[in-house]
């Protein structure tokens, strides 16, 4: 195998692998910081290893052995294995670098991959962590995202974003959060921040911050992956039905989103043949399934949204009252900018492009969206509707500038002139 194979199999492991070798890695040595470093290395070493020898059969479980090691053998020169082993909780059981789970539990490698990635998501949205500290420590530690990344996705400087990374494992650390799935209330207290990080990383992977793709599959997988698992754990829970709703709908539409070309193309631009008829089914059955549920959640609200542009048989055929509705429905439950910011679409719609823009204006003033491209874009939009293509086109050039995405970078250069 040549070095580039190698490059690719690697990278590709860490977009499905990354969660679980860590996870596991953690559960043994019960530090953060070194079994995060021990999971780079471990990385780092396949690149050699597999040019030279191959991809392994199971990549996690090889990556998983030598980040143990690693990790271990670090532990053991410090001579501070059993002080280390104490800053979290009490594992079930302490093993070593053979260590094998699925002799003690009976579980297949797949289910104790899926056990040990719940435990890390659970450990990092404990209450004792901030809203935010919650969400950018699970992009780190359970998606494996970069710094500059995740800050990008919370509209802050990446020396911000570490900053808050750094301290939210400390606090872990400090306050002995345990690395396990809780029981009783802790679970549902926890819920609202566990959905919260699956919605963040499919968006994060619907469409990626930065690089020269519009969608990152693996990701987007794991995302949808994480949803099922919530909802056959707690399958009573509206909001999870609602999440795994609003991942599939939203997902159906890949393959029309970019042209031959690889060129992004708008909703109104993509080809509704294409999209997956299954994934859009089985997002509404289950949005029906919370009719009962009084009010909507926000999740079930978005999955309401992105199920009415999917059931129209055209852009021009969609009911923009409704959806409306559905946003005004939203705002009340979530009350986001940029939900209003999306708000003013289906306002422009239904009212007029010049109250829509009045809206933006005010958003713009607010200065939450400062980073935010999307704001620009859709008031260039609003722009082109009233003829004032002059401004609509330094509103695109600043969209451009604020993105970072080169097929989202190539979609707004084509559009000014």
């Amino acid at each position: 195998m040549t070095r580039d194979e190698a490059r690719l199999a690697v990278a590709d492991a860490y977009r499905s692998e990354w969660a679980g070798v860590l996870a596991a890695t953690i559960r043994i040595v019960r530090d953060l910081d070194l079994a995060e470093e021990a999971v780079q290395d471990a990385f780092a070493d396949a690149l050699t290893s597999w040019a030279r020898d191959g991809v392994p059969k199971n990549r996690g479980a090889w990556l998983t052995t030598v980040a143990r090691r690693r990790a271990i053998d670090v532990l053991r020169r410090a001579s501070t294995y059993g002080a280390k082993l104490q800053l979290l909780v009490e594992p079930d059981h302490v093993g070593d670098e053979d260590d094998t789970d699925t002799k003690s539990t009976g579980k297949s490698d797949n289910e104790v991959v899926a056990d040990d990635t719940m435990r890390l998501i659970y450990m990092c949205c404990h209450p004792a962590l901030s809203n935010e500290a919650q969400m950018a420590l699970t992009l780190r530690l359970v998606c494996g995202m970069r710094t500059m990344d995740i800050a990008r996705c919370f509209l802050v400087s990446e020396s911000t974003m570490a900053a808050r990374l750094t301290r939210a494992k400390k606090k872990i650390t400090i306050a002995r959060i345990p690395f396990n799935v809780p029981k009783g209330p802790d679970v549902s207290g926890r819920l609202d921040a566990i959905l919260g990080v699956v919605y963040l990383l499919f968006t994060m992977g619907h469409t990626t911050p930065t690089g020269e793709t519009l969608v990152d599959g693996a990701i987007v997988a794991e995302a949808i992956r994480l949803a099922r698992l919530l909802h056959d754990l707690i399958p009573q829970e509206p909001e999870v039905g609602g999440l795994l709703a609003l991942l599939l709908v939203n997902d159906a539409r890949r393959t029309s989103r970019l042209g031959g070309d690889g060129s992004a193309k708008r909703i109104s631009e993509q080809d509704r043949s294409l999209w997956d008829q299954a994934m859009i089914q089985e997002a509404h059955g289950l949005i029906v399934a919370n009719n009962h549920v009084r009010p909507a959640g926000r999740y079930t609200l978005q999955a309401a949204i992105a199920l009415h542009h999917a059931t129209a048989s055209s852009f021009e055929e969609v009911d923009w009252t409704e959806i409306l509705r559905l946003y005004d429905a939203l705002l009340l439950v979530w009350p986001s900018p940029v939900v209003q910011l999306n708000r003013c679409v289906a306002l422009a719609k239904t009212s007029g492009p010049q109250v829509a823009l009045e809206l933006v204006q005010e958003l713009e003033s607010d200065g939450r969206l400062d980073r935010y491209q999307y704001l620009p874009a859709i008031k260039a939009y609003l722009l082109d509707q009233l003829g004032r293509c002059d401004e609509a086109k330094s509103e695109r050039k600043r969209a451009f500038d604020l993105a970072a995405n080169e097929v989202e970078r190539n979609f707004l250069a084509s559009r000014i002139p």
